[in-house]
């Protein structure tokens, strides 16, 4: 049985970067600094709306990725251009490794409404065509929210609709990933944070496919329990990592690296469970140098 105690008191001691996200640290250095590291196991990417440069083209802000440090991105479908977006991936040579379901946070698997939900699955089902278009492997996607209905009967529902996408995500080699995020569903909002993933295992199980997974998002549910063990008990349903800080003691988000989660522990279950993969930045985002930083906070955190 993982002991949620012992794990809380592996308290963050090996990463402190200050407080603007800007500060950069060499990689190489980086992996040195911290026990585990985990260079040569995760690859950097990060969402499309975190590259911020007003008024340039995809392609430039690809560019950017690239020159900041990133080896992938990811985009949102339905939403992007795909035309544009082949072209930018062919001029700057940066892949795109998957995408963010669009409108999945308003148009959700989870509705009472038999409509709304046959649109959720007409969203994904674009995102994975979409998705395989430009070359990427996975989209993410909310499942819904639990203030759509009692656990069980969304539970339900959500796993009937987005089954019916399995056979296209095979077809074309698209995994889909649910994402485990403040939606109020899977846990207890106000619960504390000795809550266990052991709802979110069964809700992967329940699809009984390889082609559906989880993008954990190691920054979201320190709030609700130990991060290396959910890690540890959701093993290789995770296929993907998303990234950000969290303070318990502020109750809010922070930078990559900042807070209190602990990050050795992190490293450790990676390794534990043999991950291999992409991990994708989920935080403000900015312009070349900004995302230089976030990059290098990345490679600080995890021994990139």
């Amino acid at each position: 049985m993982i002991d949620l105690q012992r794990s809380r008191r592996r308290w963050l001691s090996d990463v402190a970067i200050g407080t603007a996200g800007l500060v950069a640290v060499p990689g190489m250095a980086a992996a040195a600094a911290v026990a585990d590291p985990l260079a040569g196991r995760l690859r950097k990417t990060l969402k499309i709306g975190m590259v911020k440069l007003p008024g340039a083209s995809l392609e430039q802000r690809f560019k950017a990725a690239r020159a900041a440090g990133f080896e992938g991105i990811e985009m949102q479908f339905p939403g992007d251009n795909v035309e544009q977006t082949k072209a930018a991936v062919a001029a700057s040579g940066l892949p795109v490794d998957g995408s963010v379901c669009g409108q999945h946070w308003q148009v959700r698997h989870t509705s009472p409404d038999a409509e709304t939900r046959k649109q959720a699955l007409a969203n994904l089902m674009q995102a994975i065509r979409e998705t395989h278009a430009v070359g990427g492997h996975s989209v993410l996607v909310v499942v819904g929210k639990g203030a759509d209905g009692p656990e069980q009967e969304i539970w339900k529902r959500s796993v009937e609709n987005i089954a019916q996408a399995i056979p296209l995500a095979a077809e074309l080699g698209v995994q889909i990933l649910i994402e485990n995020v403040w939606n109020q569903f899977l846990y207890d909002h106000e619960g504390g944070s000795g809550q266990s993933a052991e709802k979110f295992t069964r809700y992967v199980d329940d699809f009984r496919s390889p082609w559906v997974g989880m993008q954990f998002d190691i920054g979201n549910h320190w709030k609700y329990g130990a991060t290396g063990d959910w890690i540890r008990l959701l093993g290789p349903r995770i296929r993907k990592l998303d990234v950000k800080g969290f303070s318990r003691a502020k109750d809010r988000f922070t930078a990559i690296g900042e807070g209190d989660i602990d990050s050795a522990d992190v490293r450790r279950a990676l390794r534990e469970i043999n991950f291999y993969g992409w991990l994708a930045a989920e935080v403000s985002g900015g312009g070349e140098e900004h995302l230089r930083g976030v990059a290098e906070r990345m490679n600080t955190a995890f021994g990139l």
